[in-house]
């Protein structure tokens, strides 16, 4: 069994800005899987669904970003899902728009959500970083990711979910040293 966490933030004021691509994944996934979220005990949304014979565990946090590891680990502790299992999807500064990059065993790198997640399970989760790119102008980081994306990252992002999700399947079926070695070397054209 996976657990598959897209992180964002919860309530429309949110819902299209770059610290949200992890919810638009965790949503694309389910539609792809045919699966429809719920709301659970655990503060968050979740879906249950099969991937490559695996079961699934989709979960979109509703604790706000920085929480998120209070919705994480309870889910995962709930359904006895270790953290090698567990894949967890977000923004990425350090990325341009786009690139996605997985990694597993790392730092928050600066990422409050991610922090969250490693003072709840360490740092043995697999991660799949989706690129926002840094801001051009002198706004703060703070803000840059809690405003909405441009008509271009927006389109850029739609491009991507297909790679997203293969992502997801390739850590899950063929474990994620295989997916990484994909998905890493390429310029996420799968």
């Amino acid at each position: 069994m996976f657990l598959v966490a897209g992180l964002g933030n919860p309530g429309e004021k949110y819902m299209s800005t770059r610290h949200n691509v992890g919810f638009l994944s965790a949503e694309y996934i389910a539609e792809q899987l045919h699966a429809n979220f719920l709301s659970t005990k655990w503060q968050a949304a979740a879906a249950k669904a099969v991937c490559e014979n695996e079961q699934l565990i989709l979960l979109k946090p509703q604790t706000f970003m920085n929480l998120s590891g209070n919705a994480i680990a309870p889910a995962a502790s709930y359904y006895k899902i270790p953290p090698p299992n567990i894949i967890v999807i977000h923004d990425d500064l350090d990325l341009p728009v786009g690139r996605i990059k997985i990694a597993v065993n790392r730092g928050a790198g600066g990422h409050n959500g991610i922090r969250s997640i490693i003072s709840h399970l360490g740092k043995d989760f697999v991660r799949i970083k989706i690129g926002i790119g840094r801001p051009d102008s002198p706004i703060p980081v703070e803000r840059y990711v809690l405003t909405k994306m441009t008509s271009q990252e927006t389109e850029i992002l739609k491009t991507i979910m297909p790679d997203v999700y293969e992502a997801v399947r390739l850590c899950v079926g063929q474990g994620v040293d295989m997916a990484m070695n994909k998905v890493n070397s390429s310029e996420n054209s799968m």
